[in-house]
């Protein structure tokens, strides 16, 4: 499974990212795609995450700054990111899994796999 992630950078506090994860050999159909993120000393923490149905799910903290889409034929998924904080700085996963739910509770099943991650950093 490869997971192409590309988007992350620095920004200043109150400016947008915009991330991108392209899959490619997934074997299981109708998979959860997503985004997971973990900041230097704390725990990781879910984001979004899409099914390919377009089903989204958002972690509570997450709702009304990040927006998650997809484009179903490029197997790609966004996460579009604004009002970036300071406290948005982290590592930025994306993952995949067949199992809803965990993704976006920043967790993998035996089903799942991540990327190796790009850096976000939002500085104030």
């Amino acid at each position: 499974v490869d997971l192409e992630e590309s988007g992350g950078g620095s920004v200043q506090a109150g400016g947008s990212l915009r991330l991108s994860c392209a899959a490619s050999g997934y074997t299981y159909t109708d998979p959860w795609m997503g985004w997971f993120r973990q900041a230097p000393g704390k725990e990781r923490e879910g984001v979004a995450a899409i099914a390919s149905d377009g089903r989204i799910d958002y972690a509570d903290s997450m709702k009304g700054r990040f927006t998650i889409s997809q484009d179903g034929a490029k197997n790609t998924v966004y996460l579009q990111m604004n009002s970036l904080k300071p406290e948005d700085t982290a590592i930025y996963y994306c993952a995949i899994d067949l199992v809803a739910g965990t993704v976006v509770a920043g967790r993998l099943s035996p089903f799942g796999h991540r990327g190796q991650g790009t850096q976000v950093t939002v500085s104030s």
